[in-house]
């Protein structure tokens, strides 16, 4: 192949030997090269596309529906240990933590319903997050009878099995001992699970995302990719859903753009020693905050009932002269105006255009004032695990369950399905047409319908289908015994220089690209 390449038609005087040159030069030279260079080229798509997934399954759980500003009780399970209990107030402050006993060794049945009532009645708790880790089933059944023991007519809190995955992280770093230099490390774990259903986004940013592990072959990519990637990713989020500039942490603050964890801990201490913003404008005040920093963050803060209206959307305090044009052509006050979509919708964006302020800025201003403060999150919705379903003993081909994505990959997507083994829905499985890309069909923390196809015991394996014919029925072949196997035949490897195999191939392609 080369030889023709290059003219070399082997009737010339010379021809053979420069035949004999050439594939000479292809065995000891280019073959290897082309070889490795071909090596680097699909290992480098292999780290893009592991990173791409990592990354869009993050801002997926990021980007989780939010419970909402409710009293929680969250509870991390565990038999020998206990169950570590912590109560929040619905802004997320923890309020009371205990260590219960239901389990083996202690058996204290008793006095664990009990004080579990006791918390639930003293702080009106709404939720109850149970983290998904050991004795997740045997907790979520306790909670449930103890939920059946409160009174008639009283209020039954919403129990909902949480992920824990990089709450014992969190528990354990620097920024948990800051935060509660006094509590043990144990209960804070059932405080982040608490949090972490309130609003995931905003306790989800105190952990660093690769210890989330929701990617694939994470170890095994180039780390600082990986990190500046997922960096990128949890700034994006938190820049999307928007920040209240009273109630966020410093962490949470330091993804706002423009801010960082320097600024983000000033904020903290001027809201601390000042008390609440009134207004963005405020955001002047605070030590080392100036004017570059505050046009870069203030669109992405929110106050809540604060001197200025706009100061509750997402529209930029440069901006606040075309909103109160806008307000003015309607002849009606800012509160009132705001979230009416019948009468912002009889406007016409191309009247409030000028130098500064373009018809897309203007359409966006007018979309943000008819729903003010807008969370780009789902509503908020729970798995129903299956009663009697708690181990994968408990599992049968044909059942059909519902469960939570925990992890999607390129291969299919994982569901937990509440038997502490996450099973797998193979591409092939996630629904009745040809799908190229899981993230089409699911993305992490969807609640789905899954039916049970194959479960391994030994191997903990469980596979599920999602497809509404019930996936292939058919049954597979067992995998045959390697001594039954007929003798590999060795293959030998021609040399010679005019072989067309993919190297070959791949060289002719790119001699022709030269050309």
């Amino acid at each position: 192949m080369i030889a023709a390449e290059i003219g070399i038609s082997g009737d010339g005087p010379g021809d053979r030997w420069l035949r004999e040159a050439a594939g000479w030069t292809w065995r000891t030279k280019l073959s290897l090269t082309m070889y490795m260079d071909l090596l680097g080229e699909l290992r480098r798509r292999a780290h893009e596309e592991a990173i791409a997934v990592f990354a869009r399954n993050l801002k997926d759980l990021l980007l989780a529906a939010p419970a909402g500003a409710r009293p929680t009780l969250g509870l991390d399970p565990g038999i020998r240990t206990g169950v570590k209990a912590a109560v929040v107030d619905a802004t997320g402050k923890l309020v009371e933590t205990a260590t219960l006993y239901p389990f083996q060794p202690k058996n204290d049945l008793r006095g664990a319903e009990a004080k579990v009532v006791e918390m639930i009645r003293r702080h009106g708790v709404e939720l109850i997050a149970i983290g998904n880790g050991t004795a997740s089933r045997e907790t979520e059944r306790l909670v449930a009878d103890i939920l059946r023991l409160l009174p008639e007519g009283a209020t039954r809190p919403v129990k909902v099995v949480v992920s824990e995955a990089g709450a014992s992280v969190y528990s354990a770093s620097e920024l948990a001992a800051r935060e509660f230099p006094d509590l043990d490390v144990s209960l804070r774990g059932a405080v982040s699970i608490a949090r972490r259903l309130q609003d995931p986004l905003a306790e989800l940013v105190k952990i660093e995302p690769k210890s989330i592990g929701v990617g694939q072959y994470q170890h095994d990519v180039d780390q600082r990719r990986l990190s500046q990637t997922l960096e990128a990713v949890v700034e994006d989020a938190v820049n999307a859903v928007g920040v209240d500039l009273n109630t966020a942490s410093a962490p949470l603050l330091s993804h706002v753009a423009g801010l960082g964890p320097r600024l983000a801990e000033a904020i903290v201490a001027h809201r601390d020693a000042t008390g609440a913003f009134a207004a963005r404008k405020a955001l002047l005040k605070v030590p080392g905050l100036g004017p570059k920093a505050f046009e870069q963050a203030a669109g992405f803060l929110r106050i809540r009932d604060g001197d200025e209206p706009l100061d509750a959307s997402a529209v930029h305090p440069e901006a606040y002269g075309v909103a109160r044009r806008i307000v003015a052509a309607c002849g009606r006050d800012l509160r009132a105006l705001m979230g009416d979509s019948a009468a912002l919708k009889r406007l016409r964006a191309e009247d409030f255009v000028d130098d500064t302020f373009g018809l897309p800025t203007v359409r966006d201003i007018l979309v943000e004032l008819e729903k003010p403060g807008r969370d780009p999150r789902p509503g908020f919705k729970t798995a129903a695990f299956a009663d009697g379903v708690e181990d994968i003993k408990d599992l049968k081909p044909g059942m059909m369950l519902e469960g939570t994505v925990t992890n999607v990959a390129a291969f299919g997507a994982f569901v937990d399905i509440g038997v502490h083994q996450d099973g797998l829905v193979h591409i092939s499985q996630l629904a009745d047409r040809f799908v190229k890309d899981p993230h089409e069909v699911v993305k992490a923390g969807d609640v789905v319908k899954v039916r049970v196809m194959e479960v391994d015991i030994p191997r903990k394996r469980i596979g599920l289908s999602m497809r509404k014919g019930g996936g292939d029925s058919a049954p597979r072949p067992a995998p045959r015994d390697k001594q039954c196997r007929p003798p590999k035949q060795k293959t030998h490897i021609r040399a010679e220089p005019a072989g067309n195999g993919a190297l070959g191939a791949a060289l002719q392609a790119a001699m022709k690209r030269k050309d």
